[in-house]
């Protein structure tokens, strides 16, 4: 039977980014996210609910997300689940917590504000690994560059000659 373990989450930074490194010189950044839910129950009284979800980057993506982004960002995050299980050794108690690996993120808002909606950076995609287990993500078809005028080549179907 296949597996999947595919998360995607568009949200705002609830704390800057912690950057540490590994005696490998590896980055890995820590930060987390929130999401907020906004729905009407029966009732008819709107309500609001926020998720607040733990993230964890690896290498050139995490240098990327420590440098440009700071609380109250927003970002868009493709990743996968990752459960960490340890024993707490004051309590003797497993201990355990579910958190998103980011594998690849997009900037979201202006360059400056960081307000929701704009475009961002070009090119603001940022990929940790190739993913050889998820097909590549479609982009629609863009027409292909055009090439600077050149008078002598700019010549009519009908003024060639065969």
């Amino acid at each position: 039977m296949p597996n999947l373990n595919r998360v995607m989450l568009m949200g705002n930074l609830t704390r800057d980014p912690e950057i540490k490194y590994t005696p490998k010189g590896t980055a890995i950044a820590n930060f987390g996210i929130a999401i907020n839910r906004v729905f009407t129950p029966e009732g008819g009284e709107k309500r609001e609910e926020v998720t607040f979800i733990d993230l964890e980057a690896w290498g050139r993506t995490a240098e990327v997300i420590g440098e440009y982004f700071k609380k109250g960002k927003p970002i868009f995050i493709d990743g996968r689940l990752k459960l960490d299980q340890w024993d707490d050794k004051t309590t003797g108690k497993k201990m355990s917590k579910l958190r998103v690996v980011v594998e690849s993120f997009e900037f979201l808002g202006s360059r400056e504000g960081g307000a929701p909606g704009g475009g961002g950076e070009e090119g603001g995609s940022q990929s940790a690994a190739p993913r050889s287990s998820a097909p590549p993500q479609r982009r629609p078809p863009s027409s292909p560059p055009r090439p600077p005028a050149d008078p002598d080549l700019d010549v009519q179907a009908d003024d060639v000659p065969f």
